[in-house]
């Protein structure tokens, strides 16, 4: 199985506090819940994705630092999570010096890459329900070159914003960012959406934010906008997405649609299961699933969105 039969979606933002992790974790959730086989591979030295989705500092005795690092294979630190079909290759703090480890090195950004395409290797003797459809990668809040290891390896780049004034700021930059590692590094990477998050209906500005973005960058923010939600920000401290924590808050249910809307997205760009995308890249199965109803397993019980 080829490297892009996984669609690599990159989660970025270099604005922290933007409900980037957040939105790692519960989107991979979402698109576990309706099915699909889903990797999150932990990049943020912090390791909040690893810590909310259970993973417990003292046992992550290999990481995503020992795969860029190239002593260990991506597919020897993957840890199951409390979700079914759901994995995460977690981090640590090891991952600070990374940069001024590789920084000589000519393949310094393609260290993720080349990772990604063993373990795509490693599942061609995988039966079809044990490969990844999805993998998405978590980033710190920053445009350093671990970011930069993430985008090189990427089909698309999904941001996470916050619905406020500061988080435009940024914006323009990272997108700019984004132009730069099409050119230089990865020319099929693009802009998969933008996610607007943390909104607050009371907040009047808040309205204001999201009709600017919706006008400034247009079909490229999703329909789908996170609320602001106390469970949400509660899942975390248990190790849990907030899907397992309270499936029937807001903060589920917008999750929920944004998988569904993604998924739609990737059948409009033409990945279509079992077939090519716009781009020739093989395409995963299971994308094309029409799901008026969503039924899910294990912890997660049927809803309807």
């Amino acid at each position: 199985m080829p490297v892009a039969a996984m669609r690599v979606l990159v989660l970025a933002n270099q604005k922290g506090g933007v409900g980037k992790t957040t939105t790692a974790i519960n989107l991979g959730t979402a698109l576990a819940a309706i099915g699909e086989r889903v990797l999150i591979v932990d990049l943020d030295p912090q390791g909040n994705a690893s810590t909310g989705l259970g993973i417990d500092r003292e046992s992550r005795k290999i990481s995503t630092y020992d795969v860029l690092s190239g002593q260990e294979r991506l597919g020897a630190v993957l840890r199951e999570t409390g979700v079914p079909r759901l994995f995460i290759a977690p981090s640590t703090l090891d991952l600070v010096g990374f940069e001024l480890e590789i920084a000589a090195r000519p393949d310094r950004a393609y260290c993720l890459k080349k990772a990604l395409s063993v373990l795509a290797d490693e599942q061609n003797a995988a039966e079809a329900e044990e490969r990844f459809t999805y993998v998405l990668v978590d980033c710190p809040p920053s445009l350093n070159l671990l970011t930069m290891n993430a985008m090189a390896a990427a089909h698309a780049v999904l941001v996470p914003l916050q619905c406020e004034f500061f988080a435009l700021e940024g914006l323009s930059q990272l997108l700019t960012t984004v132009e730069e590692v099409r050119k230089s590094l990865n020319p099929g990477l693009t802009m998969h959406g933008i996610v607007l998050t943390m909104f607050d209906s009371r907040n009047t500005f808040a309205a204001q934010v999201v009709a600017d973005v919706r006008g400034f960058m247009g079909d490229k923010v999703y329909e789908t906008v996170i609320p602001r939600n106390v469970r949400v920000s509660e899942a975390p401290s248990h190790g849990k997405p907030v899907l397992l924590y309270d499936l029937k808050c807001s903060g589920s249910q917008a999750y929920l649609k944004l998988a569904s809307e993604m998924i739609q997205r990737e059948r409009g760009n033409g990945v279509a299961a079992g077939g090519k995308g716009a781009d020739g890249r093989d395409s995963p199965s299971g994308f094309l699933r029409a799901k008026a109803k969503v039924v899910v397993c294990g912890p997660l019980k049927q809803t309807e969105f």
